[in-house]
């Protein structure tokens, strides 16, 4: 590991577009040489995108590999290059909420592109945040890891055991709380909503820390700008009157408007997560061979 980190190190001084090239070139292997994810790619793809050729999809696995591992490399810049550096190549459009974090609990809400680190190193340049972190198996990579993601500016990072109390304090102390909603973490604390028509179990803590402290939840999106010019972190508005009185119909509407942000960049999203490995009572696995 300590390795592979000083390689990471040693990227950090290549330009982003030979950066970039390079993670595109291991990411065309990776997606030849992995065949268990890229069966989940593909069976994401299928899911989620049948009005689309059996080509297409595979085209957009293709750059999805591309991307993802594209992404990891870019990393090192965030880890690593100076702050000028990562500043010039990260547009936070139009920009960081703060006087809304000024007033209140904020919820900034980021889902799983590719580029997400992006859009935490984006924000905490301007403002502290607070977020979940688990824990990495290999301690010198976890080192690193907190690291290169508490470089910048103020970082709470909280334990997901410790559970929600920790992180209302550190709202209502004016740390942002980033959060990643759409992972499949199974049945707790989870609800059976549409995911691009499939009934995905979908955490509904978004809904339930919104109501709980009058959060404004305000989605982040992170996506690579074209020709290797860097990051676009796009801040979209507060949702008005979320989540309302129904909590499930609140996590409905969170994955409606995560499938049209999928749509605008289908190949970053992170579909070599089992997103559909929980299922309802009765239903296949949808990931057997």
């Amino acid at each position: 590991m300590r390795l592979l980190l000083g390689f990471m190190w040693l990227l950090h001084f290549l330009p982003l577009p030979v950066l970039g090239r390079f993670g595109e070139i291991v990411g065309t292997l990776f997606y030849w040489i992995l065949p268990s994810r890229r069966h989940i790619t593909l069976t994401n793809l299928r899911l989620c995108f049948p009005e689309l050729t059996e080509a297409e999809r595979k085209r957009i696995a293709r750059q999805h590999f591309k991307a993802y591992a594209r992404s990891v490399f870019e990393r090192s810049i965030l880890w690593w290059s100076s702050e000028e550096r990562v500043k010039k190549l990260i547009r936070v459009e139009p920009g960081a909420p703060l006087d809304l974090i000024a007033a209140g609990p904020v919820i900034l809400l980021c889902p799983h592109f590719v580029s997400l680190d992006v859009a935490g190193i984006g924000l905490v340049l301007q403002t502290p945040i607070c977020s979940i972190y688990a824990p990495q198996k290999n301690a010198v990579f976890d080192q690193a890891l907190k690291n290169g993601r508490n470089r910048f500016g103020l970082v709470r990072l909280l334990a997901r055991a410790e559970g929600v109390k920790p992180i209302i304090r550190a709202m209502r102390e004016g740390y942002g709380f980033l959060m990643l909603p759409d992972m499949d973490f199974g049945r707790k604390d989870a609800e059976f909503v549409p995911f691009f028509g499939i009934p995905a179990a979908t955490l509904t803590a978004p809904a339930r820390i919104a109501a709980a402290t009058s959060a404004k939840v305000v989605p982040v999106i992170a996506t690579m700008l074209p020709d290797y010019q860097g990051w676009r972190v796009t801040v979209h508005p507060a949702w008005e009157d979320y989540p309302g009185d129904d909590i499930v119909a609140a996590t409905r509407f969170m994955n409606s408007f995560l499938e049209e942000q999928i749509r605008l960049t289908p190949a970053e999203y992170f579909w070599s997560h089992r997103r559909f490995k929980t299922r309802p009572d009765g239903e296949p696995d949808l990931y057997q061979k």
